[in-house]
């Protein structure tokens, strides 16, 4: 009976394998110090997979040129040099770098099949988005607090907001940091299974907490 249910428990890891889905494994086989993730991607590998590839890289482009040219306008224009256009280009450099972190790892992906990626630069790529993630949050705030102080209190926008703008966009790049580095840090000094494919095409944290081992 113990030697049939062995039997089981090995055709159903091997059928978890084949299928490239996550499965829980004991303590002993679990490794904290595994060398490469695998991204399991966005595109499947048919004639869909290459329409939605080049759906996605047009959109990229159109969102880089568009970014691009509202810093640009911004930095160049004279009478856009007020906080709350110094709010929105700092917001198109987060969109900016937000789409870089991403993006570009998937088409290489697509591209040349090379699916892992490592140990390393899962945690940083995880750190970025996260901390570009949360800093836009915190910036969109700033920005309608911004739009409530200018319609609500005119007369005071200038003591409020002008020499405030720098410290609420530090505080956005610096809040986001933090937050981002206590997560990334959690889930990369969890114990990992063996098998170490993420169930996503970047290094989502949730997608990767399935990967922890439990013993």
């Amino acid at each position: 009976m113990r030697r049939r249910d062995e039997c089981e428990l090995n055709c159903v890891k091997k059928i978890k394998e084949l299928t490239k889905k996550t499965y829980q494994c004991p303590m002993e086989n679990c490794s904290q110090t595994s060398t490469d993730f695998i991204s399991l991607g966005l595109f499947p590998s048919s004639i869909t997979g290459l329409v939605l590839f080049i759906l996605i890289v047009l959109i990229f482009l159109m969102v880089l040129l568009g970014n691009l040219s509202v810093i640009l306008l911004i930095l160049l224009d004279s009478h856009l040099h007020s906080p709350m256009y110094f709010l929105i280009s700092q917001l198109s450099l987060m969109d900016l770098n937000y789409i870089s972190t991403i993006v570009p790892k998937v088409a290489s992906n697509f591209l040349f099949g090379n699916k892992s990626i490592s140990f390393i630069g899962c945690g940083i790529h995880s750190f970025l988005f996260l901390t570009l993630a949360i800093a836009e949050a915190l910036l969109l705030t700033s920005m309608a607090y911004n739009r409530y102080v200018a319609i609500c209190f005119p007369l005071h926008y200038s003591i409020h907001i002008s020499k405030r703008v720098c410290v609420m966009i530090i505080e956005s790049w610096i809040m986001g940091s933090i937050n981002s580095c206590a997560h990334t840090t959690y889930v990369f000094h969890i114990p990992y299974c063996v098998f170490m494919a993420i169930d996503h095409f970047f290094c989502n944290v949730p997608a990767m907490l399935t990967l922890g081992c439990h013993g």
